[in-house]
């Protein structure tokens, strides 16, 4: 966040920039909040499953299902997210932070599987308004020349959370670190409490004085709002008058289309198998790297995330989404590719080596189990193999399928739609990643883990091609309302 930040107040040192940058942090302690619940799964289920208490054990099918809730409780929870946008784009982000930090007391206070599964579903559904939410806000308080750097903030404040949840879980069991994640949303009210609401959405209400207020306070003190004050207000008159209309061909342009491409980049996003870095990075690493702490490669991977993040930040509003998605898309199927492979090779050596050392009656019944471990393995110094295919693809993936997906959400939807297009998008994606995080281990049991990770790159070459075909540009672009041409033609 750092590197992002001094860069916009380096533009000019505007004061325009700087309230901006200020609302933006504000809120992004959401979004923080969020990355922790988010990072929360891959220790804690490494912490329950060494606890040997017959009363509260937790098998990988049950851990999976732990993961995978959270994603459910955020389907859910994001249709809810676009519905009460209506009322306030602030007024949802302050709402829902008590009734969230309540949900990791849940989880503190745990004495079964079951009141876990409960918690994860309302930190999910809690997390998907907030995000959906925050996305929104911070594009409709930006201006153009900087909103995909502010927007890119959302992204880096959410792996900041999950890099602490990594590191802190290396040292805190399940229960300390919900009790430490419990005061993120409360620090996220007090932060977001003086942010003022958005001038479009004010509008949308006939605040009109407090629209004005805020435009000014967001723009600087200084500064001249009225033409852009004049210009938001005859837009969403105009788009509220639209909304009557039934006209087919309209909705088609106007919601159908920015749907269509949305819910499809949201589906890539989520199927593309980043949640198996995120939700079972230690289990997974401790299956794949021979001599590397599993917990140590997790903190490296939620440091990739973060410096990809920011480099996002710096580059999204320079280069264009388009090319970052492109990018991304390409060296994510690669390096997906690659890291499948060197398990299959790694696979077929234990193989050999379990013949070689145990014999052929015991070697299948020892390569199910995890006793085959301790076989001294010829190429633990390889380690560094997938760990790189791990650091690139998760730096591709933050640098462009990851944040770009969800910045278009709020620049590809007209106001009027902006609630109803970015809650379906936002459960479009929510049960991606439900079905994702869900049946890696299914996948895992069915095609092996180098299986699934060649099925993941294949689905990042589909994914790179409805980029190249469908996906615009929105570099520059103002948003509908703040558009001084007429945009809503016939």
């Amino acid at each position: 966040m750092s590197s992002s930040t001094i860069r916009l107040f380096r533009l000019g040192s505007a004061p325009k920039h700087i309230e901006q940058v200020l609302a933006t942090l504000a809120v992004s302690l959401g979004p923080f909040a969020c990355g922790l619940s988010k990072g929360y799964t891959s220790p804690a289920l490494a912490s329950l499953q060494l606890i040997r208490n017959s009363d509260f054990t937790v098998s990988p099918q049950e851990g999976s299902w732990i993961a995978s809730l959270s994603v459910l409780g955020a389907f859910v929870g994001g249709p809810f997210g676009g519905f009460f946008m209506k009322f306030g784009r602030k007024r949802v982000l302050l709402s829902v932070c008590v009734p969230f930090s309540f949900c990791w007391l849940l989880t503190v206070f745990a004495n079964s599987v079951k009141v876990l599964y409960c918690a994860a579903f309302l930190c999910g559904f809690f997390s998907a308004i907030i995000l959906l939410v925050t996305h929104v806000y911070i594009s409709e308080i930006a201006t153009p020349s900087i909103r995909g750097r502010l927007g890119a903030a959302v992204k880096l404040s959410s792996h900041l959370g999950l890099l602490a949840s990594y590191c802190l879980g290396a040292y805190l069991d399940w229960r300390r670190l919900a009790m430490v994640i419990t005061a993120a949303p409360l620090m996220f009210l007090i932060a977001a409490f003086n942010v003022p609401e958005t001038p479009s959405c004010l509008i949308l209400h006939g605040r009109e004085d407090s629209a004005e207020k805020s435009l000014q306070w967001l723009r600087g003190m200084n500064s001249d709002i009225s033409e852009e004050l004049s210009t938001i207000q005859a837009n969403v008159r105009r788009q509220c008058q639209k909304t009557t209309i039934t006209n087919r061909a309209f909705m088609k342009r106007r919601l159908i289309h920015p749907l269509a491409i949305t819910c499809g980049v949201m589906a890539f996003q989520r199927l593309c198998g980043a949640h198996a870095f995120s939700f079972y990075a230690a289990p997974l690493f401790s299956t794949t790297f021979n001599d590397i702490n599993p917990h140590s490669a997790a903190v490296v991977v939620g440091i990739v995330q973060l410096i990809g993040a920011t480099v996002s930040g710096m580059l999204v509003d320079i280069i264009g989404r388009l090319p970052l998605l492109v990018a991304s898309s390409l060296f994510m199927s690669v390096a997906l590719a690659a890291f499948g492979t060197y398990v299959y090779i790694d696979n077929t050596t234990l193989q050999v080596l379990s013949h070689k050392y145990i014999g052929t009656e015991l070697a299948k019944p020892l390569l199910k189990t995890e006793l085959y471990s301790r076989i001294p393995i010829q190429n633990s110094n390889l380690d560094w193999v997938p760990l790189m295919c791990v650091i690139v693809f998760m730096l591709a993936y933050s640098i462009g399928v990851g944040p770009i997906s969800w910045l278009l959400v709020g620049e590809l939807f007209p106001l009027e739609y902006r609630n109803i297009g970015g809650a379906i998008a936002t459960s479009v994606n929510y049960a991606c990643a439900f079905i994702g995080v869900k049946t890696f281990v299914d996948f895992q049991e069915l095609l092996g883990t180098h299986g699934t990770f060649w099925m993941y790159s294949g689905i990042s070459i589909l994914g790179l091609i409805f980029i190249l075909l469908f996906v615009p540009e929105t570099r520059g672009r103002e948003l509908a309302e703040m558009e001084s041409r007429d945009i809503i033609h016939a």
